[in-house]
């Protein structure tokens, strides 16, 4: 489920990209604009962990129940992916509150203006995050990744029930299973193979960390604001598994649904479905983040085909709740 990359332009400036794969094409993905001040709760358990958020936030809603992928009005991009190796322990047994997996990325957006900002207040684990199964009967099993203007980059995967933390611009790519620091030293690998000679070709996830890892690496880092949003989208759609491509038994090796594009210092949130024959985009500086602003949303798969700038197209909605069971 899924590929994101994290890649710099020529003028210094970061965009970040991901694909979502995913083996439910009737998975619906709304984008949703949430303003700051929100009342919010982990949405899950006795003792739900509570907030009320700080920035407005243009995200990517899963099923109508997850927060999958946005950007806050700071420039702060969260996006989550399958990763099967996830465990993230025993509420229960924690004593912590709760946070659904739905709201982990949407409680990040809403708090943080930084990766380091965002990495030093959950590096002691406020909460226990609760993943009940997905609408389709899969496990939410996720791991999370987190970009900033300033090229600052994060890797969140429970593993064993513990929190392990990558940090730094470096975690440029990421993709599902293995865990990232095997995904790292089977890059390495490759690496010394150099990829002009030869790269790995299947849809499997490791697969497509190596390529993505090359492409990046082989992209001109060009200035121009098109261009360079230009090649994000082209790298996106090289690593992309056509439709009608899965694994029943993988639920990460799947067709690609849909991609998004962070532009972080425009604070521009673009969206590719694979179903829709052009891209739109949100900018933050036209819709309203300002506290007490109604929640507005998006049908990305509506009778309307939609194409550019539609933050006009919005509509007031209530917010989705966070996955539950």
């Amino acid at each position: 489920m899924c590929t994101r990359i994290k890649y710099e332009t020529g003028t210094g400036s970061f965009i970040t990209g991901r694909g979502m794969d995913w083996n439910d094409p009737t998975a619906q993905t709304d984008l949703w604009v949430f303003p700051r001040g929100m009342e919010r709760d982990g949405g899950i358990g006795k003792n739900p962990i509570k907030w009320s958020s700080k920035y407005g936030s243009v995200v990517a809603a899963f099923y109508g129940a997850a927060s999958a992928d946005g950007m806050n009005e700071k420039g702060l991009v969260g996006n989550v992916l399958y990763l099967a190796e996830a465990d993230y322990g025993d509420a229960g047994k924690t004593g912590k509150p709760t946070l659904s997996i739905g709201a982990w990325v949407q409680y990040i957006l809403d708090l943080y203006a930084t990766v380091a900002e965002a990495v030093a207040a959950l590096k002691d684990e406020p909460f226990t995050i609760v993943a009940p199964l997905l609408p389709n009967g899969r496990a939410a099993a996720v791991h999370a990744c987190l970009s900033d203007p300033s090229g600052d980059s994060a890797i969140l995967e429970y593993i064993d029930g513990k929190l392990v933390i990558h940090h730094g611009p470096e975690c440029a790519v990421m993709t599902n299973s293995p865990v990232y620091d095997q995904q790292i030293a089977i890059n390495t690998y490759w690496d010394l193979i150099g990829g002009n000679r030869m790269l790995p070709g299947t849809i499997n996830a490791a697969d497509r960390y190596v390529r993505a890892s090359y492409f990046l690496k082989s992209s001109p880092k060009f200035k121009e604001p098109h261009m360079a949003v230009a090649s994000m989208f082209s790298q996106m759609r090289s690593i992309g598994v056509p439709l009608g491509m899965a694994d029943p038994d993988h639920p990460n090796i799947s067709a690609t649904l849909w991609r998004t594009v962070s532009d972080h210092d425009a604070r521009r949130f673009y969206f590719e479905s694979a179903l829709r024959p052009s891209v739109i985009w949100v900018d933050l500086a036209k819709v309203n983040l300002e506290a007490g602003a109604k929640v507005m949303k998006l049908d990305t798969l509506g009778p309307k085909i939609l194409a550019g700038e539609v933050s006009a197209e919005f509509e007031p909605a209530k917010p989705y709740k966070f996955m539950t069971q």
